[in-house]
């Protein structure tokens, strides 16, 4: 077993010449109203049939940022441009002190805030006594073999014997890279299904997330949620479906990481993703000067974890990491963005006691993080060389949690992620009485999945469909034919079936699968997802 422990203490100038971060502000977007009012020209159709489920408004923030402000950004003497966010309305710059200043006077340009926090026009309250500080959070009927006990300590093994094991669920990935997982027999179910949907490496610009050159975390990361490898390995949703996207660079730790994470969860966002795992955490910077301080981690200071919040406001269930800091006493609580409005987690050893390396909480601002824990020490997890291997860290609690939410969520997707979330929360061990180190406790999601499958009953008024799932013949309740227009689509937001004046359609012809259901009349538009047995 290798133990990873990454970080970089870099000797670099602080005079005016040297590459300063910065976040510079747009006044406006182009063609607000209109995008909103057409919503397909800025998401895709699982977007938008994912916010209509969970009635979440399409807003301003889902309008992209103006290419143009960017080129003449681009053109600016000394200015590199390296990322960009649509949510905030900003771009991720680098340059020197006075290039960046000079912005200000192009009159698109509303404000500026630079990473280092001494160079913003307000009080600064620094701590630059950490100079080196973990970006990933490591230390480093199915036979789960080496898998079983972490996922029979969440009792997960309840929902697969189920069927519930992520079916229709996606989930997008940030972490370092994923390397081999096109060639890694322990992803063949995953790319065989074809529920690799896709990539992109947000540091390098390119589409080649998988490159061997990259840094092998996130891949091993993915194992634990999706890897199999028969009667040797099983992760906690072995059918759900992925995006992979790269917003980590393992050589370097700057805050222009912030910035890729937000543009990869803006990604997620437009593509209908519905979980984000995140096994990385940041609070220190090879750079001091942009290290954040324990009160900062307050759920709303740093720019990663305002993103986070962002996601999780546009429907996204984001799990997060806690971080390994708990050993370091100078910086023990948890790190960007794992204080935010995410669902956060520890680690605990294969006995189901805290972890020390684990981050504690609670956030500066009192709440209590992390909000649940899974097995982190000696997890098992699948290698670059399709082999079974243990790692510790609260980079792999991560994931596991994350598959097991899909797996759950599955169970009744009508469900906000906020609900899933307090669910989960309930189920825990500790929920009544949380402490710093395992927040609520290590979940039991056969508690979890009853609660989701007691809360399927609607009212009277509410349109139905059933048998949901189905084989042949599926019915809708409180619909009137005659005012109807049915729409389906697969998960991947292409267009089935249209059909008018109906309340019953055949899906005995339809695959296997999860389609989403529209049902539209004169006054209303109501999503459903529909399982295909």
């Amino acid at each position: 077993m290798k133990n990873y422990i990454f970080g970089v203490l870099l000797v670099i100038s602080f005079g005016l010449k040297a590459q300063e971060h910065a976040w510079i502000y747009f006044t406006d977007k182009p063609n607000v109203q209109a995008s909103i009012s057409n919503p397909s020209s800025i998401l895709s159709q699982r977007a938008i049939t994912r916010k209509n489920l969970h009635n979440i408004a399409i807003d301003a923030r889902d309008v992209p940022v103006n290419e143009n402000y960017i080129t003449t950004l681009k053109n600016q003497t000394g200015i590199v441009v390296k990322a960009k966010s649509k949510w905030f309305n900003c771009v991720h710059v680098l340059g020197s002190i006075q290039n960046i200043n000079n912005l200000s006077n192009l009159n698109f340009v509303q404000n500026i805030v630079f990473a280092n926090d001494m160079l913003n026009p307000r009080p600064a309250q620094m701590d630059q006594s950490e100079d080196t500080q973990q970006k990933f959070e490591v230390n480093v009927n199915y036979n789960y073999g080496a898998s079983n006990n972490q996922v029979s300590m969440l009792n997960v093994e309840d929902l697969h014997q189920d069927d519930y094991i992520g079916t229709g669920m996606l989930i997008a990935v940030l972490d370092s890279g994923f390397p081999n997982v096109l060639m890694n027999p322990g992803f063949a179910n995953l790319n065989q299904d074809n529920r690799l949907l896709g990539g992109y490496d947000f540091v390098a610009r390119s589409n080649n997330f998988a490159s061997s050159n990259l840094h092998n975390h996130g891949a091993i990361v993915l194992s634990d949620m999706v890897g199999f490898l028969n009667n040797q390995f099983v992760g906690t949703s072995p059918d759900a479906s992925f995006y992979l996207f790269r917003t980590e660079d393992a050589n370097s730790e700057t805050p222009v990481e912030e910035s890729y994470w937000v543009e990869a969860a803006e990604r997620a966002d437009s593509l209908g993703v519905d979980l984000i795992n995140s096994s990385l955490g940041y609070s220190q910077f090879d750079n001091p000067n942009y290290n954040y301080t324990p009160q900062d981690m307050d759920g709303n200071t740093a720019f990663i974890t305002r993103g986070a919040n962002i996601a999780v406001e546009k429907g996204i269930l984001v799990v997060n990491s806690a971080g390994n800091s708990g050993q370091d006493f100078s910086f023990p609580i948890i790190n960007a963005p794992a204080d935010g409005n995410v669902f956060t987690v520890g680690s605990v050893d294969q006995n189901g006691d805290y972890a020390s390396f684990s981050s504690i909480g609670p956030s500066a601002d009192g709440r209590v993080k992390p909000d649940v824990v899974a097995q982190g020490a000696g997890s098992a997890i699948i290698n670059l060389s399709g082999n079974v291997d243990f790692s510790n860290g609260t980079s792999f609690s991560s994931p596991i949690m994350t598959g097991a939410i899909a797996s759950l969520w599955q169970a009744n997707p009508n469900k906000t992620n906020l609900e899933i979330m307090q669910i989960v929360r309930e189920s825990a061990s500790r929920y009544n009485n949380p402490n710093n180190e395992i927040g609520y406790g290590i979940p039991d999601f056969s508690v979890a999945v009853q609660d989701v499958l007691s809360t399927l009953s609607v009212d009277k008024n509410t349109i139905i469909a059933y048998p949901n799932p189905t084989s042949n013949m599926l019915y809708l309740r409180n619909a009137s034919a005659e005012a109807n227009t049915i729409k389906v689509y697969s998960m991947l937001g292409k267009k089935v079936l249209e059909v008018k004046h109906a309340n019953q359609i055949d899906f005995s012809s339809f695959s296997k699968g999860i389609y989403l259901l529209q049902v539209s009349n004169n006054t209303e538009e109501k999503t459903l997802k529909i399982f295909k047995n």
